[in-house]
């Protein structure tokens, strides 16, 4: 039986949950990185699966793999060598989605007085995402290349448990598909099996709060746009 105490807090850390894109340099435990795993490793999967493998990165680990990265990122011949193995996003967008998609870019570029035509500064802040945002906990997450379609459907309740765990930690992530353009270095960098495949990134740590970034709020749909209830 679940309390209302109970309930709200778990409402609490998932309405709470944002994207953060700055950290502060303060360290976060490695007791609390596993318990959090653990918290998340409750999600549910097809037959029990459990299709995920998480690879957590700190200190000069996780400097090297961003130095490698963004060493491709700012070399234009480098960068167009680099391409996703999966398509996240649609191939072509349509309405109402990439409205969305839009408004949410302006609205964080607006926050960090970036204009359209400063495309230098946009690219700096994309790069930012190589650098975990200055988290101090990175991690890839990886997939092996024989599971289908329902297992990415399991891990993405997975990852939204990971993120959901830490708020009620009182730390902050930032889900990041940026890194799979750069499999083939992150695969190299950390000596993955041919079999393994990356899903995505996340960085983890505590807000700063300071940030302006950090004060981006994204609207959401209401429920009745979305949600058909049939009698």
């Amino acid at each position: 039986m679940i309390s209302n105490e109970q309930q709200r807090a778990v409402d609490a850390a998932i309405t709470s949950r944002r994207s953060i894109r700055a950290y502060l340099e303060t360290p976060v435990a490695r007791e609390d990185i596993e318990a959090i795993l653990e918290v998340a490793a409750r999600a549910p999967s097809g037959t029990n699966t459990q299709p995920w493998k998480v690879h957590v990165l700190t200190g000069a680990a996780k400097a090297r793999l961003s130095d490698r990265i963004l060493a491709a990122y700012a070399d234009p011949a480098q960068n167009r060598e680099h391409v996703e193995e999966y398509a996240y996003y649609p191939r072509e967008w349509v309405s109402p989605f990439v409205d969305r998609r839009r408004k949410v870019g302006w609205d964080l570029y607006a926050l960090l007085g970036l204009t359209r035509d400063n495309k230098t500064g946009m690219a700096a802040q994309h790069g930012r995402n190589y650098r975990f945002f200055d988290a101090p906990v990175g991690m890839i997450f990886t997939i092996d290349r024989v599971m289908e379609q329902g297992s990415w459907l399991d891990y993405g309740m997975f990852l939204q448990n990971i993120m959901v765990a830490a708020r009620g930690r009182g730390l902050d992530t930032c889900p990041q598909a940026a890194f799979t353009q750069f499999h083939r270095i992150i695969s190299d960098e950390l000596g993955l099996p041919e079999n393994e495949m990356i899903v995505c990134g996340m960085a983890l740590g505590f807000a700063d709060l300071d940030k302006v970034e950090n004060t981006l709020v994204t609207e959401r749909e209401p429920v009745s746009s979305f949600a058909r209830f049939v009698d």
